[in-house]
């Protein structure tokens, strides 16, 4: 993913999640990924889907259930 379209991932998952501190940084290895950190803890993957001519994007997060008894 380019420089511009990561900037705008990133902006618009700050203000739906309320999460000032999260950054989106591209997956060097793979073009149509990128991850996500918050407080540079790795939370999730977002891929970009070109299907038909429409762009999208996928957020995956796993959630550990050893991460439930912690909250």
């Amino acid at each position: 993913m380019k420089k511009d379209e990561l900037a705008k991932l990133q902006a618009y998952l700050r203000k739906t999640f309320g999460a000032p501190k999260l950054e989106v940084r591209p997956q060097p290895k793979k073009e149509d990924m990128a991850e996500v950190f918050i407080g540079g803890e790795f939370v999730a993957t977002l891929y970009r889907e070109l299907d038909e001519g429409e762009v999208s994007y996928q957020f995956q997060m796993a959630i550990l259930e050893m991460d439930l008894e912690e909250a």
